[in-house]
């Protein structure tokens, strides 16, 4: 390449990200995202989805740089009907984004995390065993963790909700953010949490 050829400095694509301007489902800008709670803020990457095919699988933390929406995709896929429609599931969530923007007016992506930060416990009981005997033990959850067991329980709220009801998915995933975004106690996330912490706390 001459000299001509190369790209000024200043021009764009002179040493940007490609992905800087990419938007979350072609809509929602994803680049000002605000975090509330320091310990889980480096666990909650939000970025435009894509389908990484598991390929983070093999080591502990690597889970945690694949966008939050894909992981929030995989987890509402983990039931006997639903594995393996991840196009489906996709759909489901940008549906339930937009019924969220018309009723808040507020970027889906951040009513997300704020709902995943409302949710993810502090607390949780281990067993331990002595000389027999199972007794349970509160300990602090990992801020890894609180991430999987928040997206866990918006999952689980969202099949309860949808399932032999009129409710559609879309809807049933728009009540359980919403909820948890708001810590409405009602919310299936947000209750489960508070149970979660109830029984860590009297096992201290």
């Amino acid at each position: 390449m001459s000299e001509q050829d190369a790209p000024e400095p200043d021009a764009p694509g002179a040493g940007e990200d490609v992905e800087s301007d990419a938007l979350l489902f072609g809509v929602w800008d994803v680049s000002e995202i605000e975090y509330t709670n320091p310990s889980t803020s480096r666990y909650l990457t939000v970025t435009p989805v894509a389908h990484t095919m598991g390929r983070h699988a093999s080591k502990q933390f690597k889970k945690s740089e694949i966008s939050v929406v894909e992981r929030l995709i995989n987890c509402l896929m983990q039931t006997k009907d639903n594995t393996g429609h991840k196009q489906k599931t996709t759909n489901i969530v940008r549906d339930a984004f937009d019924q969220i923007h018309e009723q808040t007016e507020e970027n889906p992506a951040q009513v997300l995390v704020q709902a995943i930060e409302n949710a993810a416990p502090r607390e949780e009981t281990v067993r331990l065993k002595y000389g027999g005997i199972s007794v349970p033990k509160a300990v602090d959850v990992a801020p890894q963790r609180r991430v999987d067991q928040a997206l866990k329980f918006i999952a689980t709220g969202t099949l309860n909700t949808s399932r032999g009801s009129t409710t559609s998915a879309s809807e049933a995933l728009t009540q359980q953010l919403l909820g948890a975004a708001a810590y409405d106690v009602q919310a299936y996330p947000i209750s489960q949490k508070e149970e979660t912490e109830r029984v860590a706390a009297a096992a201290r």
